[in-house]
């Protein structure tokens, strides 16, 4: 599917997720364009994984809906799953293979294992500090050598949508920078970037616009600027502190 210039790529229209009595997200509007490194901020439980869940399709929402380039994420996952570059918080890997044998498998699986998908794989490994490691079994990797994989997974097919959950999560100084310089390069590519995390500094750095979820509301959507004018506050870590104690 082609979308114009103009069309948004990540969209989510009244999207609503309850388990039993308790809300996990509620009413969440918003549409992102290419080019653009969205980070999604909140406490703990505040809706955020839930709703990379429900762009995945992994979860169907109680109401609204989400869609990527064009598709419906819950009509259409598969075909979502194709254009979507996806780092769960904690990844499920294969213990008892090597992390080439998971990286062939998965581009296997996803019909993308070409040459040049495998070229680009290495590349990514390459700027991580991983190629000496993928012939290891992944059962003997450290945190961060999983954080890695995740991430040549992630990337290894080149999509045009990127939603990651803690990607700098357990990665030494110098290869969350990487990571970071990798996503800026993406979005500077017309490549679309949701990134969740608790790490302020990061989301203040590399993302043009933050989104701020308290008990799964949505309570500010905005520059990092935009939102210390809103929450009259000097810092983002200040404005953060006070939407998360509103009631």
């Amino acid at each position: 599917m082609v979308l114009s210039a103009s069309a948004p790529v990540v969209e989510a229209c009244a999207l609503g997720k309850r388990f039993g009595g308790r809300t996990a997200l509620d009413d969440l509007t918003l549409a992102l364009p290419r080019g653009e490194i969205f980070g999604l901020l909140g406490p703990n439980g505040a809706g955020k994984s839930t709703t990379l869940n429900l762009f995945m399709g992994f979860l169907h929402p109680t109401s609204g809906s989400a869609r990527i380039a064009g598709l419906d994420c819950t009509r259409e996952t598969r075909a979502v799953m194709r254009v979507v570059g996806h780092l769960p918080e904690e990844p499920a890997l294969f213990d008892n293979l090597t992390g080439r044998e998971v990286l062939s498998f998965v581009l296997s699986v996803r019909g993308e294992a070409t040459p040049e998908r495998f070229a680009d794989a290495a590349a990514c490994a390459e700027r991580l500090g991983f190629v000496d490691d993928l012939d290891q079994l992944v059962a003997g990797y450290s945190m961060g050598m999983r954080k890695k994989l995740a991430l040549v997974l992630a990337l290894a097919h080149d999509p045009p949508v990127l939603l990651l959950d803690e990607p700098t999560n357990g990665l030494d100084p110098v290869v969350a920078r990487e990571v970071r310089t990798m996503l800026e390069e993406r979005a500077a590519r017309g490549g679309t970037v949701v990134l969740s995390t608790h790490l302020l500094d990061v989301a203040q750095r590399v993302c043009h616009r933050l989104g701020v979820l308290v008990r799964g509301r949505l309570r500010t959507f905005g520059s990092a600027s935009d939102i210390c004018a809103d929450a009259g506050t000097a810092t983002l870590e200040d404005a953060f502190l006070a939407l998360s104690s509103e009631r």
